[in-house]
């Protein structure tokens, strides 16, 4: 009987062994195994590359479209300054022959070789004027207008004529000049002040 029962423990043990190992073995069999990744669609792939690479280019495109456009902004900047430099060397002159032809007016002069020279100079004066404004050379308005900080320089004050306004130009005592929007010089000017309202007092009541 003894003999009986040690061979039902072998078999038991010898069951659960086996159990195990076949356990073990799923287990291992398990992680030996790795998890596959779904193959992605080559078509896809290829759309998303095609549209990165476009996106890439497009961007590449639009900062060099920004770049010209600074450039040539830069380079017209460059030539109005270089213009204006020039420029602002001949008022001076054109001052001189404005002031020459003002005095020869005053004078009076009937004397024919005097006449003579005074038309020499204004005809001077009007071609030099006639070339720089080819060049873009304009002047400032001064008579009449109202009185703008951006344009004008305010050099005295006297009153404004009886029903004016304040802050318009009575008298321009140099001209003002301008390249297209750039002021080369302020016209220094007179600004006319209204005289303050005065309110008549009033009768004391005897």
């Amino acid at each position: 009987m003894s003999e009986k029962i040690s061979e039902e423990q072998d078999e038991s043990l010898g069951g659960s062994q086996s159990t195990e190992t076949v356990e073990d073995a799923s287990q291992n069999g398990n992680e030996s195994i790795p998890e596959t990744e779904s193959p992605q669609d080559p078509l896809a792939q290829c759309a998303e590359e095609l549209a990165a690479e476009k996106d890439q280019r497009l961007r590449i495109a639009a900062e060099f479209a920004n770049y010209r456009r600074r450039i040539e902004n830069q380079r017209t900047d460059w030539s109005l300054r270089a213009q204006a430099g020039v420029l602002r060397t001949l008022l001076p002159i054109l001052d001189d022959l404005e002031r020459s032809l003002t005095v020869a007016e005053e004078a009076k002069s009937e004397d024919i070789a005097f006449r003579s020279l005074q038309s020499g100079v204004h005809l001077v004066r009007e071609n030099f004027v006639s070339e720089l404004e080819k060049l873009g050379l304009k002047r400032i308005q001064t008579a009449g207008a109202v009185f703008d900080e951006h344009l004008h320089e305010a050099v005295g004050q006297a009153p404004a004529p009886e029903g004016e306004e304040d802050g318009h130009i009575l008298y321009e005592s140099q001209a003002g000049y301008c390249l297209r929007e750039l002021v080369l010089r302020h016209a220094k000017v007179i600004v006319g002040i209204a005289p303050a309202s005065t309110v008549p007092a009033e009768a004391d009541v005897q």
